[in-house]
């Protein structure tokens, strides 16, 4: 029965023990084989022995005689280290240099800094960040970029080989150097926090702990660079967001709609810290895409209920952040606000047009949308048909529970 534990620990463990790892060896991919084989070893050991009292210190060091005998096995030449894998001292040294050139002080925020490196694309940083510090599958990966699950692994083995090749060094930057790679940190955060919110490969609708992971990322990144208004932004917007967290799931398992939601179960602590951070980023006066998604979070958590939404106000921000930022799913956003705000006819203009262009095509939301508005115009045939569309294209249990339920309302 100590397979859950084992797995829950390796889960919250996991990307720091790695973290460690690769600035250890040099190597990516060495360094997760490593780790995985101490996973197994975990499995395998920790039934019949006991979990030790320092886990994450056990999965180091089993990984770490791990490396050294892949080394020795693949012979692969010298690995880009200062002292051999074995010497017991030295990794506390290079973390502590590291630390005070880049004033990157926690394991897994150097990771995340040092897989952004501008020499890789942006989409393969993103990419490889969310594999070996968010800890997500290939499957959750695609489902993030919106992709094929093949094109998303072709990139992971791409970059991983071009860090290889090209010896693109393993290190943070020093701070002068942090702020070319604050855009890709943050939207990698951002993308752990949204797998964590609505999980794609999990029978809960939410992960809390990807969503806690994620938001303590923002907050270091907020203390690491406290002058960066688009960094407060995400961590508002994370903030408001999950402040919703304990009542967008029924009793049953099921997705309860904004609409539906019990504000009186919403996180007024979460709340009130979400949008305090909203106005140190907004007196900044320099507007990013996070600090407008966080804008819209705060209209929806200042109404008291759903009736007292400010939905012409959302529909105008979407506008705004859809010139800013264009994107296919922003523009679903859009059409959604503009059939609150002005009736669900105009949002589903909106919907045909985005559905033509093909983007989303496979996105559940988008014949989701379409199946809700025709539902309120009362065109219950075409919304069951979309409600069909969107189940077989949708994964997660909670919203396949949730459509379910509209399908059979459908039909009476």
């Amino acid at each position: 029965m100590l397979t859950p534990l084992i797995d829950g620990i390796c889960r919250a463990e996991g990307a720091r023990v790695l973290a460690g790892l690769i600035r250890r060896c040099g190597d990516f991919e060495l360094a997760q084989d490593a780790l995985q084989d101490a996973f197994a070893r975990a499995l395998e050991t920790w039934p019949r022995r006991g979990v030790p009292d320092a886990p994450a210190a056990w999965l180091t060091t089993v990984a770490q005689r791990r490396v050294v005998d892949l080394v020795r096995r693949r012979a692969t030449g010298p690995l880009y280290m200062d002292d051999p894998p074995d010497a017991p001292a030295p990794e506390d040294e290079i973390a502590t240099d590291e630390a005070a050139r880049s004033g990157v002080e926690d394991d897994r925020l150097r990771l995340l800094f040092t897989c952004c490196h501008p020499a890789i694309a942006p989409a393969a940083q993103m990419a490889l960040a969310l594999r070996t510090l968010g800890g997500l599958s290939t499957r959750e990966i695609a489902r993030a970029f919106l992709e094929a699950e093949a094109t998303t692994a072709q990139r992971l083995v791409r970059v991983q080989r071009k860090i290889r090749d090209a010896r693109i060094p393993y290190e943070v930057p020093v701070r002068e150097a942090l702020p070319e790679r604050l855009d890709a940190v943050l939207g990698v955060v951002y993308l752990i926090f949204n797998e964590g919110y609505s999980s794609t490969s999990t029978g809960d609708l939410v992960r809390p702990d990807l969503s806690a992971e994620a938001i303590r990322l923002g907050r270091l990144v907020v203390d690491l660079m406290p002058g960066e208004p688009e960094a407060l932004g995400l961590l508002a917007l994370m903030r408001l967001h999950d402040a919703r967290r304990e009542a967008r799931v029924d009793a049953s398992g099921a997705l309860v709609p904004l609409e539906e939601q019990d504000r009186s179960r919403w996180s007024r602590e979460a709340i009130a810290e979400g949008l305090s951070i909203l106005d140190r980023a907004l007196a900044m006066r320099h507007r990013g895409p996070y600090q407008v998604q966080a804008a819209i979070a705060a209209l929806h958590a200042r109404a008291a209920c759903a009736a007292e939404t400010d939905w012409a106000q959302i529909a105008a921000l979407y506008r705004g952040l859809a010139a800013e930022q264009p994107s296919a799913v922003v523009a679903l956003n859009e059409a959604v606000a503009v059939a609150m705000a002005r009736g669900p006819e105009h949002g589903l203009a909106l919907i045909d047009r985005i559905d033509a262009g093909g983007e989303l095509e496979g996105y559940h939301l988008l014949p989701a949308a379409r199946a809700d508005l025709l539902r309120r115009l009362g065109r219950l045939d075409a919304a069951a048909a979309a409600y069909d569309q969107a189940l077989r294209l949708a994964r997660n249990p909670a919203e396949r529970l949730y459509l379910e339920r509209r399908r059979r309302a459908c039909t009476g």
